[in-house]
């Protein structure tokens, strides 16, 4: 059985939720689309967060962590205007990964962030996704005014960074006390992508 915070609402509350959805802006490409995330993606969400996929995020996290960060999400786009979508198919909606444009507690700056189902690795969607929602991150922060927080063991996420053009910033890790975060800044899209 679903957990009672886990069902859907129903009524009034349904349409709130639907409208407050409607207002995250839409992406897709050939093969993806980034939505809203709701309640229905939270089960995958939880699976890569409690598990140990999540050690480049600081994890893995129990349960309760796990849902109070997809809140954190979720609420980063009442509070801030960002947050995250989930990532599906475009032919299927379940979610197959989410992508955080978003400054979660305790970051410096606004993050461009990128996280896969472990069936939807190494198909080259964390980049396609990215890459998808860069024209509305240099919209709101314009260039340079973002980053991606990605742990110096994370070769794959170093190389998603490092395709959408993103640059290290040298000066931005020394201020950090943390030996592995490695910060690459965002300036745009590399030409010819």
């Amino acid at each position: 059985m679903t957990a009672p915070w886990l069902q859907p609402p129903h009524g009034h509350a349904s349409a709130l939720a639907q409208a407050s959805a409607a207002a995250v802006p839409l992406f897709a490409t050939d093969r993806l689309r980034l939505r809203a995330p709701g309640l229905q993606d939270y089960p995958a969400y939880e699976a890569v967060f409690t598990s140990d996929r999540a050690r480049w995020m600081g994890g893995p996290f129990d349960a309760d962590e796990a849902f109070a960060d997809f809140c954190q999400g979720v609420a980063g786009w009442m509070l801030r205007g960002s947050g995250m979508w989930s990532v599906t198919l475009a032919d299927h909606d379940d979610a197959i990964g989410w992508v955080f444009l978003w400054q979660e507690l305790g970051d410096p700056e606004p993050e461009l962030g990128w996280v896969l189902t472990e069936a939807a690795e190494r198909q080259g969607y964390a980049t396609e996704a990215a890459r998808a929602v860069m024209p509305h991150a240099l919209r709101l922060y314009g260039r340079g005014g973002f980053v991606s927080y990605i742990d110096a063991r994370n070769p794959p996420s170093v190389a998603v960074a490092i395709r959408l053009g993103a640059r290290r910033d040298a000066e931005a890790e020394a201020a950090t006390a943390e030996p592995d975060l490695l910060i690459y800044r965002h300036f745009g899209l590399p030409e010819g992508t």
